[in-house]
């Protein structure tokens, strides 16, 4: 999807796309900077990641019918945005599936990005025959992602207390979920 951007005096165009293995470095380097700028969001660390070899991180963003990774592009050389699409592979379970690794870097949030592109995350996974739901995971206290999630339609059902553990610290998590 390539829309026009209004971004402070001038216009820009946006790319959003499903990752393959050639934007491992591109990825890379923004998910590290996710890791470093919201550590509490994730349950990886910088650390754990930044050992990880571009071999590694290409195989992670290897799309197939129940993964994928979105990318938003800048111009279409900067990658400012980044969101995972896992489906559930059990028989009982697959009917659901999940929103993983959310960030859109600061400069570039409160502009609509993300929600543009959690509605391209949902139109591509409306393509897995048989999927009912999808669920993700949010810090309790990040009131703009909860507020973004409920936006497009997400409810919460729940809390998990304690899910997250950074140096010493807890986060809770809300539970959201869109039926589809």
């Amino acid at each position: 999807m390539i829309i026009k951007w209004i971004k402070g005096n001038g216009e820009k165009l946006l790319t959003i796309r499903i990752l393959n293995e050639s934007d491992a470095q591109l990825y890379q380097e923004l998910r590290l900077s996710a890791l470093k700028i919201n550590p509490e969001a994730f349950g990886s660390t910088y650390e754990r990641e930044a050992k990880f070899t571009l071999e590694t991180v290409a195989e992670r963003l290897k799309p197939n019918d129940n993964k994928f990774v979105l990318g938003a592009f800048e111009d279409r050389n900067l990658l400012v945005g980044i969101v995972t699409f896992v489906r559930e592979s059990s028989l009982k379970t697959a009917h659901k599936g999940n929103v993983f690794g959310m960030f859109v870097k600061p400069e570039m949030r409160g502009q609509g990005l993300g929600k543009l592109l959690l509605l391209e995350l949902l139109k591509k996974a409306k393509d897995c025959i048989g999927l009912e739901q999808i669920n993700l995971t949010v810090i309790s206290n990040n009131e703009p992602a909860k507020n973004l999630y409920r936006s497009i339609g997400f409810q919460n059902y729940g809390v998990e207390k304690n899910a997250l553990k950074d140096n010493g610290k807890y986060f809770d998590e809300d539970l959201m979920v869109l039926k589809i």
